[in-house]
């Protein structure tokens, strides 16, 4: 990069980070087909999955159009390429369809965080079981959070009280993924729902 002194600056442009629709285009577009195709020589393999060797890619593409397929390649860094005579629409349909199944499948858990005081009343101890009970019947693991202020580090026990109510009232609901442990301040326990 140039200086002011210079007087000439000098840019450096960044290629931007692909976004996720990019990459989906990209990752698709990996395939090559019918003239897209730029080895001379194609092992190819018919439709039903019968080898039927190594042939000129011209008379491999002329084959596929006899047969209304296409001419896909499979496997571009063998030697020679391994190309397949398929219907090309119907094949990026079927991986399409796949992927998708896939991602429904994926289930996300979140982890949802709930805050209490060692001094939390009754009526808010009991809205934050209320939230904490919906979040586990939704599926989402739960947090359980204890604020310490000033002086009131010295009354852990109190904490770790009210944590072992927490865990008791949402037994049957419930079972503690990761025991209350003490960072800094902060008294907290991970609870995951029963299946």
């Amino acid at each position: 990069m140039g200086t002011a002194a210079d007087g000439l600056l000098t840019f450096v442009w960044f290629k931007p980070r692909p976004s996720e629709e990019n990459a989906l285009i990209a990752a698709e577009k990996k395939n090559r087909v019918n003239e897209e195709i730029t080895a001379p020589l194609v092992r190819v393999i018919d439709a039903e999955g019968n080898q039927v060797g190594v042939i000129d890619l011209e008379e491999a593409v002329r084959t596929a159009e006899e047969a209304e397929l296409d001419l896909v390649e499979i496997q571009p860094n063998a030697e020679p390429p391994v190309c397949r005579l398929m219907d090309y629409g119907k094949f990026q349909f079927q991986q399409n369809k796949r992927k998708k199944d896939a991602r429904k499948k994926q289930q996300l858990v979140h982890l949802k965080e709930v805050k209490f005081r060692p001094g939390t009343d009754e009526g808010d101890y009991q809205v934050k079981l209320r939230n904490l009970k919906r979040f586990l019947g939704q599926g989402d693991k739960a947090k359980v959070t204890l604020w310490f202020r000033g002086r009131e580090m010295a009354h852990q026990e109190l904490g770790l009280k009210l944590l072992r109510r927490v865990e008791a009232d949402l037994e049957e609901l419930a079972k503690v993924e990761q025991f209350p442990k003490l960072e800094g301040r902060r008294l907290s326990m991970v609870m995951s729902p029963r299946k």
